[in-house]
């Protein structure tokens, strides 16, 4: 079965009053949007998503968010409406061929969980429409004129909504329809439902999965960031040998070194990127370099390994984790790189969008010993630590 997560994020969120909309803000150095997308692209059970941005944002989302951190189960970026119903609305219209249900989950909810994701998309296909939330913890007072109290209301049956909330395709399809013609706005999509007279089964979410509204829900969401995350430190090691060949060019680092003969290769032959690469991918888990781009594909014929560093960079952030900091070692007689080395730093610090000083460049020779002593090729060995950021129940 085929579901589909539409994540509405067209609101201009002026109640932040921040200097750009509240799903740009950042947590640790990522868009709010961009930890709740990743949640929802890691999860098997999310076959596609469709993302809701204001209508200015639409044509840059592809650079700036898709490919850039990696998002491929966006299938469609749409414009929102005046109002959150409106903009879900117009995601459910960018749902093209054969699906059965759908996931609707504020894009400014980034802690949300893989495991509360599963369970209400499990409960609505059982029960047709599900939704997330929380017990009320605190006395309800109802008030009427003059802020009087008029009933104080049992909480024990009381629940503060959130999402995600799941529903069958076509009935949410239905209730949304119905809500236009009548021009009824509810205050979420389970109200929509709940009005064309169906059930909807409530699961228990977490206090944790807040949304960001307002500058105090920042504070706590930095908060959550801080002391909710457990960091898990990952190393990686990478080895890479070419021999030296006649009418090629040496490449090392994406930097073109005069020189009388070139690595022999496939691709370029940039050791120093093959060894950068695999121990990252080492690192990550995420197996090695031939594995992802394997020399027997014409493709890849002398193409750049910058292009193959970039896509792993891809590869590992869509996994969860950042990179911290990668080191190289490069054995070869001749010739001599320590010229080119700041220019092959700016490269791969460039290319994996970290900083400069997180990346170090070492050359040695052999003492004229073995192979490379001799002139006939060159090794790289390279190391890459790697962080994994991961709130308690996997929020980050």
């Amino acid at each position: 079965m085929k579901t589909v997560a539409i994540i509405p994020a067209g609101g201009a969120g002026k109640r932040l009053k921040a200097h750009v909309t509240k799903q740009y803000l950042l947590l640790d150095h990522v868009p709010v949007m961009v930890r709740t997308l990743q949640t929802f692209q890691r999860l098997k059970v999310i076959d596609e998503i469709i993302l809701v941005l204001p209508s200015d944002d639409v044509l840059s989302a592809q650079r700036q968010l898709i490919d850039k951190y990696d998002l491929s189960k966006v299938t469609n970026v749409v414009a929102g409406g005046k109002e959150r119903q409106d903009s879900v609305r117009n995601g459910l219209t960018a749902i093209k061929g054969k699906c059965d249900f759908v996931v609707i989950h504020d894009a400014v909810r980034p802690f949300v969980t893989e495991e509360l994701i599963k369970k209400v998309v499990a409960a609505a296909k059982t029960t047709g429409a599900a939704s997330t939330g929380v017990k009320a913890k605190d006395t309800i007072k109802e008030a009427k004129k003059n802020n009087i109290v008029s009933a104080t209301i049992p909480r024990h049956n009381l629940w503060l909504t959130q999402t995600p909330q799941a529903f069958k395709f076509e009935l949410l399809q239905k209730a949304h329809k119905v809500a236009c013609e009548k021009k009824f706005y509810g205050t979420d999509d389970a109200s929509l439902v709940e009005r064309i007279g169906k059930k909807v089964k409530m699961i228990e979410g977490s206090y944790d999965n807040i949304k960001i509204t307002t500058p105090e829900d920042m504070l706590i969401a930095d908060a959550l960031m801080k002391t909710g995350s457990k960091i898990n430190f990952r190393n990686g090691f990478g080895y890479d040998s070419h021999r030296f060949s006649t009418g090629r060019k040496l490449i090392l680092g994406g930097v073109e070194i005069p020189f009388k003969k070139g690595l022999q290769g496939h691709s370029d032959a940039d050791a120093l990127i093959h060894a950068v690469c695999d121990a990252l991918l080492g690192a990550a888990g995420c197996g090695d370099i031939g594995r992802h781009f394997p020399d027997t594909d014409p493709k890849y014929k002398n193409i750049s390994s910058i292009v193959f560093l970039k896509k792993i960079n891809k590869i590992i952030k869509a996994k969860g984790f950042s990179i911290n900091n990668v080191d190289a070692t490069v054995l070869m007689e001749m010739p001599k790189l320590a010229p080119y080395a700041d220019k092959i730093v700016s490269n791969i610090a460039k290319t994996l969008n970290i900083n400069k000083t997180c990346v170090n460049i070492k050359a040695k020779t052999n003492e004229k010993m073995g192979f490379v002593g001799r002139n006939e090729g060159v090794v790289v060995f390279a190391t890459a630590t790697v962080t994994e950021r991961k709130n308690d129940g996997s929020k980050a």
